[in-house]
């Protein structure tokens, strides 16, 4: 077998790592033996990549702002025809679909687009057609492939987005980081790694824990709000549920990190992760939070979306009906009364990912894509 160069088409590839995408982008890149990789950073290098993966400072920040796609485009477009392989791991527009066709696209070489999720919210099916163009496609799940073939894709790999074990692990609570965030040896912590204004659960969230806390005015439940502000539209609704949990009388009880790049550590601080969310429009089929938190060894309660079947299932996670606070109560109660049903599907949970979400085995299939192409 030959080593092929490899040029990852990625966003910013800069610390803090606590956005999905730039983190499987970054850990497949350091992961990847066989081949020369080229990553695009900033002028501040990584310092901790292999001698094979070569760094392109093209950025100028970590924020992908409208001059930082621009700096991307003209890379891609100086790059065209000087690598084997092409991989594009950044979600498809209308926009920067045209541009890479028009302006980037090489004539050498073969190119894979790794597709976190379809968007056919947006899309239609004619659509969807012209967004993918590569010569090779790369889901996330099994429902995304299956639907891409019925469209007429027959190039079509599923590979689930690994996750590096050695770092999202279990870990006992950090006695610092808790006093950091105001939290005690005896509080049962419940944790949210979703998004403020995304996902459709931040109301019902506020509603609930007003609802809880009233009920029940000695819990000794602490709420975590593990979500970046990632926008203006973010840091309002924080600040909207900030000022309901004061006139409710609650902040004392409610935490609200931010960005935190120490994921796994954050992780380790709950005593259940959350994710009951109403839709995931714009969001990887399979969120990693989710996949994270079953790596740290957390019991992780679920609404029943159907994209998340491939990843859920009795003995390793909790399934309530979206959008029921009255079920999320139910299994809350029990989980924290039952520190053996909490373990179980802690252990449980960390099995499957190490069965499914194994970085190494990522890294496998995609080394041996590259190797096909």
């Amino acid at each position: 077998m030959s080593q092929k160069t490899i040029l990852l088409a990625t966003r910013p590839l800069v610390p803090p790592w606590d956005e999905a995408s730039k983190n499987f982008a970054y850990f497949l890149a350091k992961s990847i033996t066989k081949h020369q990789v080229t990553v695009f950073t900033t002028p501040s290098p990584l310092p901790d990549l292999p001698a094979n993966v070569i760094q392109d400072p093209r950025y100028t920040g970590a924020h992908l702002d409208f001059n930082q796609k621009l700096r991307l485009l003209n890379a891609l477009r100086d790059h065209r025809n000087h690598f084997d392989i092409t991989h594009y791991l950044f979600t498809p527009t209308r926009r920067n679909t045209s541009m890479i066709k028009f302006v980037s696209r090489p004539t050498r070489g073969k190119t894979i687009q790794t597709i976190a999720t379809l968007r056919e919210d947006l899309y239609k099916p004619s659509e969807l057609r012209e967004l993918f163009f590569a010569d090779h496609l790369v889901v996330y799940s099994d429902y995304s492939k299956m639907r891409l073939e019925k469209l007429g894709f027959d190039n079509v790999s599923r590979i689930y987005p690994g996750i590096d074990l050695r770092l999202y692990q279990p870990k006992a609570k950090d006695a610092d980081i808790m006093r950091i965030f105001g939290l005690a040896s005896d509080d049962f912590i419940v944790m949210y790694p979703g998004e403020y204004m995304r996902l459709g659960a931040t109301d019902m969230l506020a509603d609930w824990l007003i609802k809880h806390y009233a009920n029940d005015p000695s819990s000794n439940m602490k709420f975590v709000f593990a979500c970046r502000v990632k926008h203006d539209d973010d840091a309002m609704k924080k600040n909207e549920i900030k000022r309901r949990f004061e006139q409710a009388g609650i902040e004392k009880r409610i935490v609200f990190t931010d960005t935190y790049g120490d994921m796994p550590t954050l992780y380790g601080l709950a005593d259940v992760v959350i994710f009951p969310v109403n839709d995931m429009r714009g969001k990887f089929d399979v969120p990693l939070v989710i996949i994270e938190a079953y790596a740290c060894g957390k019991p992780v309660i679920l609404s029943d979306l159907p994209i998340f079947g491939e990843f859920s299932g009795n003995e390793f996670c909790v399934t309530i009906p979206r959008g029921s606070t009255a079920d999320l109560s139910d299994k809350l109660a029990y989980l924290k009364e039952n520190k053996e049903a909490r373990e179980a599907l802690g252990r449980n949970a960390r099995t499957f990912v190490e069965q499914n979400f194994d970085l190494k085995k990522t890294v496998e299939e995609y080394e041996l894509l590259y190797e096909s192409l």
